[in-house]
């Protein structure tokens, strides 16, 4: 087992036991404003110190936490629910007129990233973690549909494929019962990328306002409440910012090492 893998699955862990522990307990009331205290820096008290109303900094990330967390999940949920079916109907139609609108149509949906789209959706809907969630899982689902097209279009002309075609079995059962099996382990590496790149989405779209909305805290949003404040309460920014950093280099080693881990190609180069 790699080196990435194991440090990978230490810190993911790491944030998702915040995260579920946040549901039951946190040091002090998230949403608890206490004006004395505000600004104060790390702390036996308050070990993230306190934002500028007073708030533990140390309940805000937990619970910062599961939002992310949650908003990633679903948002690549959503990718992976349809961008997968398209991607083995694409293959399973190479060359056809279905085949076309589905990979056009995901250069289409590439043309606007997730933060363009959740502006559209702002726009109609207004801003909110479901909407955000909306905008990520649409982003995410032409990046399914290429990585399993892609993947399928190879084991198409393999042997047991030719083999089942023989023994009368149809394009969707093939794709179901031989071609998604043997894909999966490559979804499993893109999806826990895609989790990371959602958590930085997340991020970005509360950033500028349009991800979970007050007093849901959201790591994205105490960074941008932070920017006018660096200069005399560092912490403001360094935390939130480090549990970014923390989670999106778990995720990614952990992605990496489940490459080695799944792929028996490269553990055999290895040995």
């Amino acid at each position: 087992m790699s080196r990435n893998l194991i440090l990978g699955a230490a810190l993911s862990s790491l944030v998702l036991l915040a995260a579920l522990i946040s549901f039951i307990w946190t040091p002090y009331d998230y949403a608890a404003m206490n004006i004395p205290d505000k600004l104060q820096p790390p702390s036996a008290q308050h070990w993230f110190g306190t934002d500028h109303f007073g708030r533990d900094m140390f309940s805000m990330i937990m619970v910062g936490a599961r939002t992310s967390i949650a908003v990633a999940l679903v948002a690549v949920g959503i990718g992976m629910a349809l961008g997968v079916p398209l991607g083995l109907t694409a293959a399973a139609r190479k060359g056809s007129w279905l085949d076309e609108l589905i990979m056009r149509g995901n250069d289409l949906v590439f043309a606007f990233p997730s933060l363009v789209i959740a502006i559209l959706i702002t726009a109609v809907f207004g801003a909110g973690a479901i909407n955000a969630i909306i905008a990520i899982g649409i982003f995410n689902i032409p990046v399914f549909a290429r990585i399993t097209r892609g993947a399928a279009l190879s084991l198409w002309e393999r042997e047991f494929i030719l083999a089942a075609r023989v023994a009368g079995k149809g394009a969707t059962r093939i794709s179901a019962e031989h071609i998604l099996p043997n894909v999966a382990n490559l979804l499993i590496v893109q999806g826990t990328i895609q989790f990371s790149l959602g958590i930085l989405a997340e991020a970005g779209l509360s950033y500028v306002g349009l991800g979970a909305q007050p007093p849901t805290p959201s790591w994205g949003r105490m960074l941008a409440d932070a920017q006018t404040m660096v200069s005399f309460a560092p912490h403001l920014a360094l935390i939130p910012g480090g549990a970014i950093i923390v989670t999106v280099l778990g995720l990614n080693l952990l992605g990496d090492g489940l490459r080695d881990f799944l792929d028996p190609r490269i553990r055999v180069a290895r040995a």
